[in-house]
């Protein structure tokens, strides 16, 4: 598969690059960025990170204030944008939670999102693939990670991938679509009424049925205004608990949903990675 150089720029001891290649699967151009730092293993450790409602490839790169740590571990961070773009779709750009920038990595079934909207299977099939081609990424040490959306996200490729993805962690995961308003617009319109079609994408659900053989980091701010709404990390804490899953939430005093949040527990995350995958 080609893929276009958009830009690059030099940080740190190492390049952001922002890429564009052609989708088969949405049928759209996509757009990606990733920090690759200088030297070092020739294949390197490489998180896969999953951006929230409203984000393109670009907001973790930019405001997360990682990369000098992943230019200190010598590991690869790699972020897909999270909707795809260019289609004009009813409805597709009216709000914030549905649509644009908001494809809730699942595949959708209902018309017209399944013609572009199977972001699911673009990350699983064709973006892992295409990045391990290309870039030097040691495709067997391979975490993932993300925020809200994104999250969900990782949980959801974590926990049923745990052959391609080796450690995972999130910040302020939705933990139950099922269980939320978000999750109650977005998959009613990608994939129907049907709840029994929801559960492949419900963290909760998939723990529960598939358990995880690791250990699973979760921050969250106790200050986070979708907390109790959207959120509800306690779900996720309870079938941990039962499961006997080794499942570390950290409810972080006074920390909200922003990047700053983000900013500030990021490299602890990029330690447990860089430590998990071996």
């Amino acid at each position: 598969m080609t893929i276009e150089l958009i830009k690059k720029s030099r940080t740190w001891t190492g390049t952001v690059s922002y890429y564009r290649h052609q989708s088969e699967m949405t049928s759209t151009p996509m757009q990606f960025s990733i920090f690759i730092p200088d030297g070092g293993s020739s294949r390197k450790k490489t998180l896969l990170w999953l951006s929230g409602l409203t984000c393109t490839e670009e907001n973790f790169i930019t405001k997360s204030g990682a990369l000098g740590k992943a230019c200190e571990l010598d590991m690869i961070i790699v972020c897909p944008d999270t909707s795809p773009r260019g289609t004009a779709l009813k409805g597709e750009h009216d709000s914030y939670d549905f649509g644009s920038g908001a494809g809730f990595y699942v595949d959708a079934t209902q018309s017209p999102w399944n013609a572009n909207y199977l972001m699911h299977s673009y990350l699983r099939d064709e973006f892992v693939p295409m990045i391990g081609h290309h870039f030097p990424i040691n495709t067997d040490a391979m975490g993932i990670s993300g925020h809200s959306m994104g999250g969900l996200g990782a949980l959801m490729f974590g926990i049923s991938y745990p052959e391609t993805f080796k450690s995972l962690s999130a910040f302020a995961p939705i933990v139950s679509p099922i269980h939320c308003p978000w999750g109650h617009k977005a998959f009613t319109n990608y994939l129907g009424e049907n709840n029994s079609n929801w559960e492949q994408y419900d963290p909760c659900y998939l723990l529960k049925e598939r358990g995880y053989n690791g250990e699973i980091l979760i921050d969250q701010g106790d200050s986070d205004e979708f907390l109790q709404e959207q959120l509800k990390p306690e779900l996720l804490e309870k079938i941990g608990k039962e499961k006997n899953i080794e499942l570390k939430i950290r409810y972080q005093q006074g920390y909200d949903h922003s990047y700053f949040f983000i900013s500030s527990f990021i490299g602890e995350h990029l330690e447990f990675h860089h430590t998990k995958l071996i």
